[in-house]
């Protein structure tokens, strides 16, 4: 175990540890997303049920509320029985409760296997960002935030195309994507082993390590909150713009999948820059671009409804959060102590998940009441507001050091 823990002076993206975890990563997006091309078939197959509109929407989000609750509780796990089980375990769940809806009789049923599904994205989830902390540090850990990102968008890339594709056959087939998780499960059980246990005194460096009185706990929150709000505002996409692209006239599960594949592989290709974005322009920095180039997605959205427009819309708001979402692992994995990283992960991890339960409970009433302009221009308004106090924080940032 020492052997395969120790440093190895070979690049990242070679470490067969880092490969595992990314194979992790790429099921978040897997989870939730994949059904999304097959959201307007599925409210019709199942019509007869009165709250078939409501319940297809929240098909999508319904594994984020299971996370939101069992994630912390995953972190406590992972710090005191280990990570490699839970992952482990995880992965297992996952393809079993993800590809139950092709069978299950009726939408109760497969939202009920969509929260069971969400146990099992808590359990990855936490243990994978747990061991990111555990098994790397300084530039290798920054790069595997931004890989981790862009394999989530990339996997994403070919498991929302291949829903789209397969949705125009039935709205079930999309369910038999996340079989495909059991494919990575071999590596996983090689090369993924729980790091020794360290005491508090052997991480001095570390910014709250064996104290638990240091403001950690407050950034850490604070950090949280951010994230929260962050997902929230990017899960617009997979919830809505397929009825978004239904009300313009579009082929909604064709135009669906090919627009959040644009998505996913703008994030994708960006996230492979966020390391040396990052060390140019610092962590505020990357948030103002991040935040701005979201800005300017949902605006385009108000503005024009023609394809090209649309396809350059979702590739910014894309490329923006694959910018964002990296600093706030890697941030929190700076701020957490060892000893209390797993449950720091889980924390995080439900922060992300509380905010995309939370974006069709807020946006579907804004759309019934005002309609899809004022959601993504109020939507812009506020990713504009975020981008100048990053703005504003990066510049008062620079005037201390001076």
């Amino acid at each position: 175990m020492e052997a395969i823990l120790a440093t190895r002076q070979i690049p990242i993206w070679q470490d067969r540890r880092a490969i595992a975890l990314l194979m992790a990563a790429s099921l978040t997006t897997m989870a939730n997303a994949t059904i999304a091309p097959a959201l307007p078939g599925l409210e019709r197959l199942f019509a007869d049920d009165p709250n078939a509109a409501l319940l297809t929407r929240l098909l999508v989000p319904a594994p984020s509320l299971a996370v939101a609750i069992c994630a912390p509780l995953a972190g406590i796990a992972a710090d005191r029985i280990g990570r490699r089980r839970l992952l482990l375990f995880g992965v297992v769940l996952f393809v079993i409760s993800g590809c139950a809806g092709l069978v299950l009789p009726d939408l109760p049923a497969i939202f009920l296997s969509r929260l069971v599904l969400g146990i099992a994205v808590a359990l990855i989830m936490t243990a994978q960002t747990a061991l990111i902390g555990d098994y790397f540090t300084g530039d290798d850990r920054n790069a595997l935030t931004g890989l981790q990102i862009s394999a989530r968008n990339l996997g994403g890339l070919v498991f929302i195309l291949t829903a789209g594709w397969v949705a125009t056959l039935s709205p079930r087939l999309p369910f038999a994507i996340y079989g495909l998780a059991a494919a990575f499960l071999p590596l996983m059980w090689l090369v993924i082993v729980d790091p020794p246990r360290l005491s508090p005194a052997t991480r001095p460096g570390q910014i709250g390590a064996g104290d638990d009185r240091s403001p950690w706990r407050l950034l850490f929150a604070s950090l949280v909150l951010l994230q929260a709000v962050t997902n929230m505002i990017f899960f617009i996409m997979p919830t809505q713009l397929s009825f978004f692209l239904d009300a313009q006239g579009y082929d909604s599960a064709i135009m669906t999948g090919s627009a959040l594949g644009v998505l996913m592989l703008s994030g994708g290709g960006f996230a492979l820059l966020y390391r040396r974005i990052q060390r140019a322009v610092g962590y505020a920095g990357i948030f103002a671009l991040g935040y701005g180039a979201m800005a300017l997605g949902f605006l385009l959205l108000v503005t024009t409804s023609t394809t090209p427009a649309i396809f350059g819309a979702v590739a910014a708001i894309g490329a923006g959060y694959a910018l964002v979402s990296p600093s706030f692992v890697a941030l929190a994995l700076n701020l957490a102590p060892q000893q209390k990283r797993g449950l720091a992960g889980g924390i995080l991890t439900a922060s992300i998940f509380i905010g995309q339960f939370c974006s069709p409970l807020l946006s579907t009433p804004l759309i019934a009441g005002y309609g899809y302009p004022a959601l993504f221009g109020g939507t812009a308004v506020l990713l504009a507001m975020m981008t100048a106090t990053a703005l504003a924080a990066d510049g008062a940032k620079r005037l201390r050091r001076r």
